[in-house]
């Protein structure tokens, strides 16, 4: 870092955690963000207000690398400089829905250390009054404002949904959501607000390195426990026509994350959805899957299904294999089901799972620009993939070698103006907003 560019930059002061987990200022050092082998020290200028909702996780196992503003240079700190013999830990963020980090927090890992847990792991620090995030906001909508979802509320929607649908064990299920979790799209169902969630599929095609619902890997928890039963078509319909009912523009959506892959359920989803459109033609009905298995699909959008959400850590076929590992089914089958979806006049996302150092990489750039101009979509979701990064980039640094990364919001920038039309966020829009979304 030369002395010319922290003059015209205000860099964040470093933050730290102590042995205890206590979260302090380390005057002297500024934060600094990591990119696959990139370290950058963080500005005002690129961060943002750290976002409401958002989580500060200390990293077990590992050090801060930080910047010395002294020498200008960029180190790893074992120990509090101000305290020697006390060990310090890096600090990240784990941001609210809606935004997506630039930058994941900088660290060196101790010899064997023990896994992450399955979040993402943003780079923070601290400025003036308040700590600041690596981060860019890509969907504005409150969906998932944590400020709007008030437990006692929550609990009264629960209330009413057990004297209307009392024998219903999906309602049951997303009780234990909503109360157990506190899975957002749960709390909204009871809240009669945006998406009702409709987690259906006992098993999955894929198995994915990051899954919260199964992990396989015994130093890895599940963030969420996967549903144990399949609910009968009525079930599901009653439920949707539930939240029909109250919400406007409402959302239904199978494929969470308390469930494997919906499209291993479609034999009861797709009488469910027909239930649903013999009733009314309200509400949009999305599916979130890997899209794996277009067989599948084309009866579930001739039942009615209006919009699919397909995601992918990666748009090269080798990549994409690294990560979800799919069991019975192709990289071209996922391609062949969003080619589908177009054709059949349905609208189609991609939950484009991001990680600073290969999302941003030239190889993946260059390939995702390929892939939309052959497979054009309609959105993409931006979110963050939840998984320690380090272990992430060393799995796709096997896979394909990858050149100096040149920044998230450069990404942003520079897919939105070869492709003006392709709209950005976050959250499933409603049918009524497919053609009005900017």
């Amino acid at each position: 870092m030369k002395r010319s560019e922290n003059i015209k930059t205000r860099l964040l002061t470093a933050v730290v955690a102590g042995p205890q987990g206590e979260i302090f200022e380390l005057n002297g050092y500024a934060a600094v963000g990591m990119a696959g082998a990139l370290r950058v020290p963080l500005s005002v200028e690129e961060t943002i207000p750290l976002p409401y909702g958002s989580e500060l996780m200390f990293l077990p196992d590992r050090k801060p690398v930080l910047c010395n503003l002294r020498t200008r240079k960029i180190e790893m700190l074992a120990e509090n400089p101000y305290r020697p013999g006390e060990k310090i830990f890096p600090v990240a963020a784990f941001n609210s829905p809606g935004f997506i980090v630039t930058h994941v927090c900088a660290y060196k890992e101790n010899r064997a250390p023990v896994r992450l847990p399955l979040f993402s792991y943003g780079a923070v620090g601290w400025h003036r009054q308040g700590f600041r995030s690596a981060a860019i906001c890509v969907d504005r909508e409150r969906r998932q404002d944590l400020r709007l979802m008030p437990i006692q509320k929550v609990k009264a929607g629960i209330q009413r949904m057990q004297q209307r649908l009392p024998a219903n064990r999906l309602r049951e299920h997303l009780e234990n959501c909503a109360l157990t979790y506190g899975c957002p799209a749960a709390k909204n169902f009871f809240l009669g607000r945006y998406e009702a969630p409709l987690p259906t599929a006992t098993s999955c095609n894929a198995r994915c390195i990051g899954c919260i619902s199964q992990q396989g890997e015994e130093n890895i928890s599940n963030c969420q426990e996967r549903i144990k039963f399949t609910p009968q078509p009525e079930e599901i319909s009653a439920l949707a026509l539930e939240h029909i009912r109250k919400v406007k523009n409402a959302i239904l959506s199978f494929g969470q994350g308390c469930e494997g892959d919906p499209l291993m359920a479609a034999d009861v989803i797709a009488p469910a959805i027909e239930s649903i459109r013999v009733r009314t033609d309200r509400g949009t009905i999305n599916m979130n899957t890997n899209a794996g298995r277009p067989d599948v699909l084309v009866k579930l959008f001739n039942a009615g299904l209006d919009s699919i959400r397909v995601s992918m850590n990666s748009v090269r076929e080798n990549c994409y294999k690294g990560y979800f590992r799919p069991r019975t089914y192709r990289f071209a089958d996922v391609v062949a089901s969003i080619d589908l979806a177009k054709r059949m006049g349905r609208f189609v996302s991609i939950n484009y799972l991001n990680c600073p150092g290969f999302t941003d990489s030239p190889e993946e750039i260059d390939a995702l620009i390929a892939f939309l101009k052959r497979h054009p979509v309609d959105l993409i979701q931006w979110r963050n993939l939840n998984i320690d990064p380090i272990r992430y980039l060393k799995l796709m640094n096997k896979i394909s070698g990858h050149s100096r990364p040149i920044g998230i919001r450069t990404v942003l920038e520079k897919i939105k103006r070869k492709f003006p039309k392709l709209k950005y966020g976050y959250f499933n829009p409603p049918k009524e907003t497919f053609h009005e979304m900017v």
